[in-house]
């Protein structure tokens, strides 16, 4: 019998010099056309982060909409978008953090997050940390309490886990 772990393993696919040489890419698509899978990644999600007392899930765009609704609905708690410069309609916040080459900028409505809410930071990979430390930033700037990250896939030669300390950091695979 498969695991779930095992189930999800077999549905990621790595794909050699992508986006460029020397680059192993892990692509989500199989497991999102794989309905028992993508359930699966996110039991394995809400087991991961059931410690943590979740009341919102501040998820990042895009593909951390893809984790994160479903595990907000999972979890029973509200679903929050983090949405690149220029996407929100309303009064909003703004966090810019660096990249290896530049600068980028990530937005959450104000009134997004209740006083002290427990949040989760859910993204689809964590490489470098950066995007997820300036999502934690924009929680703790609308008054959320940020307690803690959860990706699906975890790149872990990057260290990124490290720039996100000491917020508990949650990941069903790892490479």
């Amino acid at each position: 019998m498969t695991t779930k772990l095992e189930l999800v393993t077999q549905h990621v696919r790595a794909v050699p010099d992508f986006p460029k040489p020397g680059i192993l890419f892990r692509d989500i698509t199989p497991l999102l056309g794989h309905p028992e899978a993508f359930a699966a990644s996110i039991d394995l999600l809400k087991d991961a982060v059931a410690d943590l007392r979740v009341e919102t899930i501040v998820a990042i765009e895009s593909r951390g909409f893809l984790f994160g609704a479903p595990l907000a609905l999972a979890l029973g708690c509200s679903l929050v978008p983090v949405r690149k410069p220029g996407k929100l309609p309303h009064a909003k916040r703004r966090v810019e953090y660096a990249l290896e080459y530049g600068t980028d900028a990530l937005e959450m409505h104000e009134d997004a997050i209740r006083q002290g809410a427990r949040t989760l930071i859910v993204d689809d990979v964590i490489a470098t940390g950066g995007t997820a430390e300036a999502a934690a930033e924009l929680v703790r700037q609308v008054g959320g309490e940020p307690v803690g990250h959860a990706f699906f896939i975890e790149l872990a030669f990057l260290e990124g886990r490290k720039k996100l300390a000491p917020l508990p950091v949650r990941a069903v695979l790892t490479y």
